[in-house]
């Protein structure tokens, strides 16, 4: 089992940017991957970005290509997620999970952490 917990959310500006961190303990998996998750308030949760932890491979949502960088920093077990151009519609809580099944299947999940954006 993966223990992941998030830190960095909070209030910014629209236009502004902001990064999100993943700190991830636990049983390690050679060949897992963590991402990023969102769930803003009335609306399905869905995936903004993921990364496998031993390829560095990425994986994006439309919306946050061009503006979202998913990384990460094995010395540090930390993943990150640096959001740039933010707006309104990026308000949500944010979730890391990880998997070992896929980018759109995750079975370990971190406390979320809520971001707002102001217009």
């Amino acid at each position: 089992q993966v223990q992941l917990a998030e830190s960095g959310g909070g209030l910014v500006q629209a236009g502004g940017s902001l990064r999100l961190s993943c700190s991830v303990s636990g049983r390690s998996h050679s060949d897992y991957a963590v991402g990023w998750l969102r769930r803003a308030a009335g609306k399905d949760r869905e995936i903004v970005a993921a990364i496998g932890w031993t390829t560095g491979n990425t994986h994006y949502a439309d919306f946050a290509k061009c503006r979202f960088t998913i990384s990460r920093d094995g010395t540090q077990n930390t993943v990150y997620q640096q959001m740039g151009s933010l707006n309104p519609e990026d308000a949500a809580i944010y979730y890391c999970a990880a998997t070992t099944t896929g980018y759109n299947d995750y079975s370990s999940f971190g406390q979320g952490n809520q971001v707002t954006v102001s217009s």
